[in-house]
């Protein structure tokens, strides 16, 4: 249903129980770890994926300098942090969802509150801590939800400018892991993979599914314990 811009979400919900209310997460040197209910503590997808990226982020760190690099990391994540902020009370139907957010984040916002309103009917879940006792891994998920009519795996990303297809690998992967793991927790297979993209260019999305990720997925994470127990090579 079609809001005007000022009106608060009118999305029906559907919570699923996990089980359990929450996981407790604690990031170290060497990343996240989420402790499940089983008392194993499980290193995040997002520190698993990492290596994906390590080698591009050293060189681009050295090429700016790690006074900039810092400095552009900062604001990038405080703004994916408010961006998702607000996008989570609206989802939830929130009166005040805006509260505290600037230009920027509302400018965000409203390009993909637009697609949002048409696109998203149902929400299981948001912000929901999950882990896979077959994958060995945990996370967060932004939004579980019925998308396009097909139950989906929902992931917010914020970007300055537009990004091609092909440079979302990493998110594809996120994504998948957490279809797994959503499935594992619940029952329910979802397969189709949504990532929407709040850009200062204007908002993408891309669909994807899951099984055209699954096996990139065991391949980072097999390739992510062995740098743990041999190094990086």
């Amino acid at each position: 249903m079609a809001q005007t811009s000022m009106n608060k979400g009118n999305f029906e919900h559907e919570p699923i129980d996990l089980g359990y209310k929450d996981l407790v997460a604690k990031t170290t040197d060497s990343g996240r770890k989420y402790a499940a209910p089983n008392g194993v503590r499980y290193p995040s997808v997002t520190t698993v994926l990492s290596i994906l990226s390590e080698d591009h982020i050293r060189e681009w760190r050295a090429r700016v300098g790690a006074e900039e690099a810092n400095k552009i990391s900062r604001r990038a994540s405080g703004r994916g942090t408010a961006v998702h902020s607000v996008l989570e009370r609206y989802v939830d139907n929130e009166e005040d969802y805006l509260k505290d957010a600037n230009l920027i984040v509302k400018s965000n916002f409203m390009e993909v509150k637009e697609i949002l309103d048409v696109r998203l009917t149902k929400v299981y879940a948001q912000e929901a801590a999950l882990y896979s006792e077959h994958l060995g891994i945990a996370g967060r998920v932004d939004c579980v939800g019925v998308w396009d009519g097909k139950n989906s795996i929902i992931d917010y990303k914020t970007a300055a400018k537009s990004k091609k297809k092909e440079w979302c690998e990493g998110y594809f992967i996120q994504e998948t892991a957490y279809a797994i793991m959503w499935e594992e927790r619940t029952g329910m297979p979802i397969t189709q993979l949504v990532t929407v993209i709040a850009g200062d260019e204007g908002a993408q999305v891309f669909i994807e599914h899951r099984d055209n990720w699954s096996k990139k997925l065991l391949e980072t994470i097999a390739e992510y314990r062995r740098r743990k127990l041999f190094g990086h090579k």
